[in-house]
């Protein structure tokens, strides 16, 4: 029975590919410890590779996958043998794991798993530690070791990345003296959304947000892949675009199209408010028509009912003074219309003819907003036409965002940056591959 009761135990739990074989267990309550012992077992001496003889048994404890729901521990009874070779350092040596490293309290399933439940099925490190029967420092760190492994030391991670998306992301709402900055900057290779092939892929995480924060991670990373880049999509953020210039000069800036139009619905906004303290003295109540009409006034032409054409109709009438908001509100209106517009060769033309409106000598006083605009505009006119051309836009790079703000929710906030970071590329970084071959 004894053999029948060994393959039916091995097979449930697996321990073949661990490479033992079960002899006993029992319920330990919280646990199931089950004892096991090595199939084969190397006899040769680390030090000198000469033959040893069998000296004594140690018992090795190690953390192994649940079984139906409860945490396991794995009692491995390991041979110790005395090296023969006289001349050897080494005289007592204990035989290897196949199944664990030397020092670690975890078999390396575990830590396979561990990954794939906070980076697959999003998990918490509590949930996962609970379920493991460990402590959460010891998962963390099992975690973030994996997590350093797969990206930082795979010189692959960063091969086929042609577009390049950057943005920044407020990674925690509080600051003290001689804390990081709250700000970092957000690294996302969009080529596989380009080529059809997958979503976006998180790259990295630097941080800050300054041109020398992008500039030194872009200089620390080899030619070639600086050589590889051809785009770098971005928001209005002008020191992305000079890092750009600097580090990658063979590249495309693309000014995300949704911070042009969010540029331009700022100014819009910024005009309504000084035009509603310039009128009344103070700021907007609930009756005031600019005040009323503040979300009308950023809806976009296509998708105003009639009321609201008629309520626009009637601000415009309602003061001289409000000339220079209805100019602001059509200008915002041709923006969009020049991204939504079905074919990008005129949609570009559309939009240059909006830069090159705004940087007219004869623009009348009062248009300080729409001056500003035009400003910023014809200064990254290259850049913001260059979406017309090539399609690419900061929007998986938004995605992500979104997905890292989730982990920050689940977490109840990050107190360590250099955790955050790690966290966040195994939670978006597609490391599902990689993960499955550890």
């Amino acid at each position: 029975m004894q053999p029948t009761f060994n393959l039916v135990a091995d097979t449930i739990c697996r321990t073949a590919e661990l490479g033992l074989t079960i002899t006993d267990a029992a319920d330990a309550g919280e646990f199931t410890v089950i004892s096991a012992r090595p199939i084969d077992s190397c006899d040769k001496c680390p030090g000198c590779g000469h033959t040893g003889r069998l000296r004594c048994h140690v018992v090795r404890r190690l953390t192994d996958l649940p079984v139906v729901g409860f945490p396991t521990r794995l009692q491995v009874r390991v041979p110790r043998f005395l090296c023969l070779n006289q001349s050897c350092a080494q005289r007592i040596y204990q035989g290897e794991l196949a199944c664990a490293e030397r020092g670690r309290t975890v078999t390396g399933r575990v830590t396979r798993w561990i990954v794939q439940r906070l980076a697959i099925d999003k998990m918490s490190i509590s949930a996962t530690a609970k379920a493991l029967g460990l402590g959460w420092d010891l998962v963390n760190d099992l975690a973030l070791d994996a997590c350093r492994h797969l990206v930082y030391d795979d010189p692959g991670h960063l091969a086929g990345v042609r577009v390049l998306g950057v943005d920044e992301q407020v990674w925690k709402h509080t600051h003290r003296a001689g804390e990081p900055d709250s700000f970092v900057t957000v690294l996302v290779d969009i080529t596989p959304v380009i080529d059809g092939a997958g979503p976006a892929r998180l790259l990295d995480m630097v941080p800050g947000r300054s041109a020398a924060v992008l500039c030194d991670w872009l200089s620390q990373r080899g030619q070639g892949f600086r050589d590889r880049v051809e785009v770098v999509t971005m928001d209005g953020f002008a020191g992305y675009a000079t890092a750009t210039k600097q580090a990658l000069p063979r590249a495309q800036a693309v000014m995300d199209p949704f911070h042009v139009v969010h540029l331009a619905a700022d100014k819009l906004t910024v005009c309504r408010q000084r035009l509603q303290r310039m009128t009344t003295g103070r700021r907007g109540k609930k009756n005031d028509p600019l005040y009323k009409n503040r979300k009308t006034l950023l809806t976009r032409i296509d998708f105003l009912t009639d009321r609201q054409h008629r309520r626009l109709e009637q601000l415009w009438a309602t003061d001289e003074e409000y000339v220079a908001l209805e100019v602001t509100w059509l200008v915002y209106q041709q923006i969009i219309a020049a991204y939504q517009h079905p074919k990008k060769a005129e949609g570009k033309k559309l939009m240059r003819k909006v830069i090159s409106a705004l940087r007219s000598s004869t623009m009348p006083k009062g248009l300080e907003e729409i001056k500003q605009l035009g400003n910023t505009l014809y200064r990254r006119q290259k850049d913001v036409l260059a979406y017309f051309d090539i399609g690419a836009s900061n929007g998986p790079v938004e995605a992500i965002n979104g997905r890292l703000e989730h982990l920050r929710g689940i977490a109840l906030g990050f107190k360590n940056l250099g955790h955050y970071i790690l966290r966040s590329l195994i939670h978006s970084g597609q490391l599902h591959t990689k993960i499955n071959a550890l």
